[in-house]
C-alpha cells in the first residue's frame, strides 16, 4: 500500500506539526495496533458541508497519490450528497469514483463509496463519515476520521477515538484550519 498523500496544506497536528494523510469483513479486526494509523481531522465548523468538502479533498489527495480510497458511511442519503459533491467541490478537479456494489473492483476505480459494504480488496485509506468505527478495518492501514463542530458528531467522534484506543491504536488528532 502506498503512503505518500499528505494534508500538510490544510491540517496541523495537535502538536503543531504537519501531518500526512490519514489513510472484507464485518468485524473490527485489524492487522495490529502498530500497523493501523488513525488520524482525526477536527473542524471548528459545525456544517456537514464542511465535513464533506474535507472528505472530498482527502479523496482527491489519495487519488492524486495513486492510492485507493474507500469513503465509508452508513447514511445512504448523505453518501449520495457526497457523491455529487465529488464532481463539483473544486473547479478543475476530477476524482474518479463510484458506489461500491457487488461487481465493483478497487482495481478499476480508485475511490469507492460505501453505505456499509466492505470493499472486495484492500484499500490504502478509509475515509470514515459514519458515526461508528468501520467494520472493515482489516482492509486498510489508514483511517481518516473527520469531525466537525456539530455536538452529536463530536460525541460520536469521541466514542470512536475511545474505541480505537480500546483496540490498542493511538489515534492522532489534527486541527484543520478553515
Amino acid at each position: 500500500m502506498h503512503d505518500t498523500a499528505g494534508t500538510s496544506d490544510s491540517a496541523a497536528s495537535s502538536d503543531g506539526n504537519s501531518s500526512p494523510l490519514a489513510s472484507s469483513g464485518d468485524s473490527l479486526e485489524t492487522q495490529g495496533p502498530q500497523e493501523l494509523r488513525v488520524d482525526f481531522y477536527i473542524l471548528d465548523e459545525s456544517s456537514a458541508t464542511a465535513r464533506l468538502k474535507l472528505a472530498c479533498r482527502l479523496a482527491e489527495k489519495a487519488y492524486l497519490a495513486a492510492q485507493t480510497a474507500l469513503v465509508w458511511h452508513t447514511d445512504a442519503e448523505e453518501l449520495k450528497a457526497f457523491d455529487e459533491m465529488l464532481w463539483t467541490f473544486m473547479d478543475g478537479s476530477f476524482v474518479p469514483h463510484e458506489m461500491l456494489t457487488g461487481g465493483t473492483s478497487s482495481d478499476e476505480t480508485p475511490v469507492l463509496l460505501s453505505a456499509g459494504t466492505a470493499p472486495p480488496a484492500d484499500v490504502d485509506i478509509i475515509i470514515n463519515l459514519a458515526p461508528d468505527v468501520p467494520g472493515c478495518l482489516a482492509r486498510t492501514r489508514r483511517v481518516a476520521e473527520i469531525i466537525d463542530g456539530d455536538d452529536s458528531r463530536r460525541r460520536a467522534g469521541r466514542a470512536r477515538f475511545k474505541a480505537y484506543r480500546d483496540l490498542g491504536i493511538q489515534p492522532a488528532s489534527h486541527n484543520v484550519r478553515g
